[in-house]
């Protein structure tokens, strides 16, 4: 009998208007559909909202912020891996980003992260660094190898694709191969033993 596809979440980490950061994700689910191992899931924060003040535990709260602290719930849930666009702002990630990790724990739990930045100079490589010290309090690995654009806007052309396609899709497959190996493990181990944080 074989086992389900793996679902890989793709998430768009920035929500700020005119963001770049939707260019990266498209292209990313595109390299993760071709993977050809994955079941592909496309997260966007931006269609997703919550407030920055969290409620109470059991404490009452608005009725569209519980919408889609379910949805979003519910997706991250059903993941088996992620795969996370972050741009960098003043030397880290988006706060949207942080508050859509905070806002959930077991949704997270024993699962493997990659990471994808975007950037100037610097390729935002200090926003997924920060990322790799986040990750591990919430019980999620983050993989060895990240993707970095540098000057992002000039590193894809007007078709969304990078103008390096070819390394890009190389670096895309050596994430995308490691992502597979660990939601495997993790998802087998999870399935044997719960897993208690």
């Amino acid at each position: 009998m074989s086992k389900p596809a793996p679902r890989l979440a793709v998430i768009t980490g920035s929500v700020r208007e005119g963001r770049f950061g939707p260019t990266v994700t498209t292209w990313f689910a595109e390299q993760a559909r071709e993977h050809g191992v994955f079941e592909v899931d496309v997260i966007d924060l931006a269609a997703h909202p919550l407030p920055l003040v969290m409620p109470s535990w059991g404490g009452d709260t608005d009725p569209e912020t519980v919408r889609h602290q379910q949805e979003l719930s519910r997706r991250l849930a059903d993941a088996d891996a992620f795969a996370v666009v972050t741009p960098e702002y003043n030397h880290s990630y988006p706060a949207a980003l942080k508050n859509a990790i905070d806002w959930f724990r077991e949704e997270w739990q024993a699962k493997p992260v990659g990471l994808l930045s975007y950037g100037g100079q610097g390729g935002g490589v200090r926003a997924a660094e920060h990322l790799r010290q986040v990750f591990p309090e919430m019980h999620t690995m983050t993989v060895r190898d990240a993707l970095s654009f540098h000057n992002a806007w000039d590193a894809f052309g007007q078709d969304g694709q990078p103008k390096d396609g070819e390394a890009a899709a190389r670096a895309a497959k050596g994430m995308l191969e490691q992502l597979d190996w660990w939601a495997d493990a993790l998802r087998e181990a999870r399935v044997r033993r719960p897993y208690g944080a």
